[in-house]
Formats: C-alpha cells, structure tokens, sequence
C-alpha cells in the first residue's frame, strides 16, 4: 500500500495525531469534544461522488492508497473491513456507503485517509483528495438550517473558497456515532 502526500502545507502530516497540537475544540453535550469552526483553519479536501467536503487537518494522521481490508462477518456496508497498518489493526468506513452516495466505484483515484479520533486509528475510504486549504473565519459559513428528517449534525460548516463550496464535516462526530459502533458507549 502506497503512502500519498495530501499536499506540501500538510505539515506534520505523518506523525501520529497526538503529537500534533490540537485547536478549534470545544466541550460538548455529555462531556465529548467537539471541532468548531474557528477564525480560521487548514482542512483536507476530498470528493464524495460530485460533492467537496473538508476535515480538519489535525485529525489526519497519514493518507493512502485503497487496499481492499479483510471482511469482517455481519458487519454493516459501509464498515469494509480492517487492514494491518504497521502492527495496528484499523477498521475502514467506506464514507460514500455511508452518507449515501449514489455510486462506491473502487480506481486508482480511491484513497483512504487515515484518521485519528479520541486516540482511535480508523480509516475512511474517499473517491479523491483535492489539497490542503487554509480558511479564514468569513469563508466559513454555518450549516444550513433543515427539518427533522435530514442529519447535519456531522456538518460544521460550509466553506467558500472561489467558486468552490466545500461541506465541512465533523469527522470526530461522525466517526463517535453510535451506529459506527467504533467508540465505547461510556463515552468514547
């Protein structure tokens, strides 16, 4: 497996998550810390099918070339499997299977960014990764207001570079629901 660089600005890129410093938090309902968007912020960007999202930065551990993981029984879909990454078994989460994408095509486009959530290895498995991009505080807009039957909460924002609109996803949030059965229920 092929280990990519995301782009020259991702400093630290490939050191383990901890030892980065971390920003942008703030203490959630139940105790659990929560990315905010800041003043400002570098983010990964990736594609979902025609969709640009971004994740902070500091939670990206290393990025890599997709390898098919070994499949665990009665797993979910989108939970792909676990790969061997250097002594570390890590679970994959296919992120189109589970934000419902209409299409989950395996080419060599496909990458599998390794992140680091409450001290937990897991990978997310994404079409492509764009750059690293530096926001400032009035690029980032809030997420949109919607009615009960569509979940934001792993939305923090929508950011606006040029003509480009990016989601900007809580990827610690998303990765700690209870449905990704990937964090104890004690809390993380």
């Amino acid at each position: 497996m092929d280990t990519l660089t995301a782009a020259p600005q991702a400093q630290n890129l490939l050191q383990p998550a901890p030892q980065r410093a971390a920003a942008g938090t703030a203490a959630a309902p139940g105790g659990a810390a929560r990315t905010t968007p800041s003043a400002h912020g570098e983010y990964l960007t990736f594609r979902l099918g025609a969709e640009e999202y971004g994740i902070d930065i500091l939670r990206v551990q290393e990025i890599r070339s997709y390898e098919a993981p070994t499949r665990i029984a009665n797993a979910p879909s989108f939970l792909k499997g676990v790969v061997n990454l250097r002594g570390v078994i890590v679970p994959i989460i296919d992120l189109r299977l589970k934000l419902g994408c209409e299409s989950a095509e395996y080419n060599h486009f496909t990458v599998v960014i390794v992140l680091n959530v409450h001290g937990r290895v897991v990978g997310a498995v994404v079409d492509s990764v764009s750059d690293v991009l530096e926001l400032p505080g009035e690029a980032i807009r809030p997420a949109p207001a919607t009615n009960a039957s569509i979940d934001t909460s792993f939305i923090l924002g929508i950011g606006s570079v040029s003509d480009r609109m990016l989601i900007l996803m809580d990827i610690e949030a998303l990765m700690s629901a209870p449905d990704m059965g990937l964090m104890d229920s004690y809390g993380v």
